[in-house]
């Protein structure tokens, strides 16, 4: 055999693996082309295979093609899994599109439960999952306005939102060894505060300690319920000193300093007649709810009285910033706080601190006040207290004390539980019958919307009132800040507190009497002052809207009698001594001055007046 030719061996072992190349080619294209026809929606059918059939009729035996062994090849294909999983899909969404909204609702509620499973047994992942679904399917549900079930919808939709706020919270909770009591941590942001409490805000720590026994008694039994540690029957010390009707300047109110949002939000009723937000006993029930809860977010007690103060999505902001799913330590997120909010927690270790062991600390703490000892009576109209308390002999505010939630010291217009002292019910009784009934002043103001340019500090010039009066009636925060257009509430009456308009921007046409409008005149405005009424001037003036230009010239009263004329102001003179000068009547001298029995007049002020007969 030359040293050239080819081995037998060789040339057989190559056609076998030529041989097994063309096999594996034929079998991927045989793969390639089953799966084009049944992976792919988008291609043509081939022609030997006919259209899918318009009646549901099961096709004959003998011409279903034999798949069962490409169907376990291509088992692994995932395109046509994928396909079909999407048209399934599409099959549910429009089942759920022609779904009754009473099916889809309790679906939702459904898969709500299922989160709730999930979340008791520890898989977070899973019950998001399932909240998020289920709100999805919320947003499917259409209900027209009058709907029973609009009510259940939205209760549906909060419940999923809080428990996904809830788990979310979870997650980045302050995870430390302090989940069930509160440490009392010495270090120099708690020498700090006190060292404050020895020092200037002595006086005001042993004034709350003394009016902490008037509460805490109540206080204790209500954290006894819920199984809350004991310490903090003394957190009232640093948000209010103990003091019931305390309030501040984010318009907290009351022992535990709830604004009103929060306080609807754990059920402190606030209308009219009543804020229970100074309900002692009441306050303290919603207190121990929102300190439960937020404990459940946190998991440590230092971390939520934090939020306590000031609020729990601030915290849970800060604490998410941190880009880490837990704290080793609160005071890791102390710097990160608030100032006032940072100061809270160490306020509150040092006055646990200090009441623990006085001695060490050199403070002499006052004898606490007894708790409260009442009865009730109840009422079924207003009746004024300080009146009760008279005729029942009591101090004149025994009643106001014991009722703080009261608003106007009064009982409100239906039926009422009053609080009165110990053995006084069958007193209280008798007296009742006796009382008139009494109705609160009602609430003035007027209404003046902001023109370009002006400010908080004009306006209040402007009638007569204060700043922090219209800031308080508005909610407007520490900076005042109001825009054009913006409705304003004024204290008082309009008639009585608005500056009177200077003569020079009245003048006489014939039987007119025409008043030139200034910076920051609105037709009500006017309309007071001049005691008439926006639709008369409108009407008066062809006006077809409340628009007025600076300059522009409006009939306040038309038919002013001839023969009327101008008069100068003289020192000593009042309106009804010059109407009685000149045998005017008293309102008509005011009327066609644009004046009221309040306004004032200065010497050199011109008035109109008619000529005497």
């Amino acid at each position: 055999m030359s040293k050239n030719a080819i081995k037998p061996t060789y040339i057989m072992r190559n056609r076998n693996n030529t041989f097994i190349i063309i096999y594996v080619v034929l079998f991927l294209a045989a793969l390639s082309f089953y799966g084009c026809r049944t992976g792919s929606k988008t291609s043509k059918a081939p022609e030997h295979v006919p259209p899918a059939p318009v009646q549901t009729q099961p096709e004959p035996a003998k011409e279903k093609p034999d798949t069962s062994e490409k169907e376990l090849e291509i088992k692994p294909e995932q395109p046509a899994a994928a396909d079909e999983a999407e048209e399934t899909v599409q099959e549910e969404t429009e089942e759920k599109e022609t779904a009754e909204p009473s099916e889809l609702l309790e679906e939702a509620m459904n898969i709500y439960r299922e989160a709730l499973r999930a979340w008791d047994q520890g898989h977070i992942d899973d019950a998001i999952s399932s909240l998020d679904n289920a709100y999805k399917t919320i947003l499917q549900i259409e209900l027209p306005p009058d709907s029973p079930l609009i009510q259940d919808k939205n209760d549906l939709r909060l419940l999923i939102a809080q428990r996904i706020q809830e788990i979310y919270a979870s997650r980045a909770s302050a995870i430390g060894e302090n989940h069930g009591s509160i440490p009392l941590v010495e270090n120099k942001y708690v020498l700090k505060e006190i060292e404050s409490f020895l020092g200037t805000e002595k006086k005001l720590f042993q004034e709350a300690y003394q009016r902490s026994g008037l509460y805490r008694e109540m206080i204790l039994n209500e954290l006894e319920k819920e199984g809350l540690p004991q310490e903090l029957s003394w957190m009232p010390m640093i948000e209010s000193w103990f003091k019931i009707r305390a309030y501040s300047r984010a318009r907290a109110l009351g022992l535990w300093q709830f604004i009103s949002s929060t306080g609807y939000r754990f059920g402190l009723k606030r209308d009219r007649w009543i804020d229970e937000r100074m309900d002692p006993e009441k306050a303290t029930r919603a207190s121990v709810q929102y300190l439960k809860e937020l404990h459940s977010y946190f998991g440590d007690w230092t971390t939520a009285l934090a939020a306590y103060n000031c609020g729990e999505f601030r915290v849970q902001r800060i604490i998410r910033n941190q880009r880490i799913n837990y704290l080793d330590n609160f005071w890791d997120l102390y710097p990160m706080l608030p100032r006032e909010t940072s100061r809270f927690v160490p306020r509150f270790i040092a006055t646990l601190l200090i009441i623990n062991n006085p001695e060490k600390y050199h403070i002499d703490l006052p004898v606490p006040e007894p708790p409260l000892d009442y009865e009730t009576v109840t009422i079924n109209h207003p009746v004024k207290l300080s009146s009760l308390s008279t005729k029942m002999g009591l101090p004149a505010e025994k009643l106001a004390d014991l009722n703080p939630e009261l608003r106007h010291k009064s009982t409100p217009d239906s039926e009422y539980t009053l609080k009165i002292p110990k053995g006084t019910f069958e007193l209280a009784s008798s007296t009742l019958d006796s009382l008139p009934r009494w109705i609160p002043p009602e609430a003035t103001y007027f209404i003046h919307y902001v023109r370009r340019g002006e400010t908080v500090s004009e306006i209040a010039s402007r009638y007569g009132t204060s700043i922090s009066s219209i800031a308080r009636l508005n909610g407007l925060g520490r900076r005042y800040l109001i825009r054009q257009g913006q409705r304003l509430k004024i204290p008082g009456s309009s008639r009585s507190r608005s500056v009177p308009i200077p003569s020079r921007n009245l003048s006489r046409e014939g039987n007119k009497l025409i008043y030139t409008v200034k910076r920051g005149d609105s037709l009500y405005l006017i309309a007071n002052v001049f005691s008439t009424t926006i639709q008369n001037i409108k009407n008066l003036n062809n006006l077809t809207s409340n628009r007025l230009d600076v300059g522009q010239k409006l009939i306040i009263q038309s038919g002013v009698a001839e023969g009327t004329s101008f008069y100068t102001v003289k020192t000593g003179d009042t309106p009804y001594k010059i109407a009685r000068q000149f045998g005017m009547k008293l309102s008509v001298l005011l009327n066609i001055n644009g004046l009221t029995k309040h306004s004032k007049i200065y010497p050199g002020q011109k008035l109109w007046i008619t000529d005497k007969k």
